[in-house]
């Protein structure tokens, strides 16, 4: 059809959208996916769930009500500060698919690099370990306590569940967020329930045992690691910050695990914001 002095013609854009989903790079400040959000929220939160939000919490409180109060005031500003410049790091790169690793040798050079991944590794993989004995255990007293089975071989059982994690991951990201919201949504019911259910047995005579300042130094002391490593995600934030920078592009880095911290020191959801800056 001719064009007309004064009228424009409708002509469709083939270019491709660049980072954050918008031709340029450049989002719309207002482009803001909850959903996608909430999903990374969920499952930066699983990453706690098991030995981080059931057994070491245990632990902690054995050193008294009021040392555990203030270290649960520290740590959510520490949490939240290191996985933030984490997350900021790998966000640094202007390649999008770069994870940590490869931000690392970019940033520092192919040997140094090389010393940061290593080092990365050695940060998770006792990490893994920890998870892998305790969904064992976990898995193997469900079948005979419950289920009244037969112990299957230890090899073979943390091989199958270990396999099966594996696999979850290997099935792309789509995947892993519905199977980790499946996992994490009902365990967050069933700690809420029992924490209600438990509210009848609180014993408040411990608001009123306040430790010697040298007891409440080195329980400080003590509670401190224990509730870092409970609140640790840092192993899911490389692919985490990998995400929102394709989503976000240069906005992108966050947080979602400002709400996911949050939740597990407070236990009560936190808007997300997506920036960088």
């Amino acid at each position: 059809m001719p064009e007309t002095p004064g009228s424009t013609a409708a002509i469709p854009s083939h270019e491709p959208p660049a980072r954050g989903g918008q031709p340029g790079g450049e989002p719309a400040a207002h482009m803001v996916d909850r959903r996608f959000e909430t999903n990374w929220a969920i499952s930066l939160f699983g990453t706690a769930v098991g030995a981080g939000v059931l057994f070491l919490p245990i632990n902690a409180g054995l050193g008294g009500l009021w040392p555990l109060l203030v270290v649960t005031v520290l740590i959510g500003p520490m949490t939240y500060l290191s996985h933030r410049a984490l997350s900021r790091f790998v966000c640094a790169s202007p390649v999008p698919s770069e994870d940590i690793t490869g931000v690392a040798r970019r940033a520092f050079g192919e040997g140094l690099g090389r010393v940061v991944t290593v080092v990365y590794f050695l940060a998770i993989y006792p990490i893994v370990l920890i998870y892998g004995v305790g969904i064992t255990n976990t898995v193997d007293s469900l079948l005979v306590n419950q289920f009244h089975l037969a112990s299957p071989p230890r090899w073979l059982l943390s091989g199958l569940l270990v396999g099966l994690l594996m696999l979850v991951m290997f099935t792309g990201q789509r995947i892993m967020l519905m199977v980790t919201q499946w996992l994490v949504y009902p365990l967050i019911l069933i700690l809420l329930g029992v924490t209600l259910f438990l509210i009848p047995s609180w014993d408040l005579s411990v608001f009123r045992g306040v430790p010697t300042p040298g007891e409440f130094v080195m329980s400080v002391w003590l509670v401190i690691p224990v509730l870092t490593f409970a609140f640790n995600h840092s192993p899911a934030i490389s692919q985490f910050s990998v995400a929102m920078t394709h989503e976000y592009g240069d906005r992108a880095s966050g947080p979602p695990w400002r709400r996911s911290s949050s939740s597990r020191v407070g236990s009560r959801p936190w808007p997300p914001r997506a920036s960088c800056r």
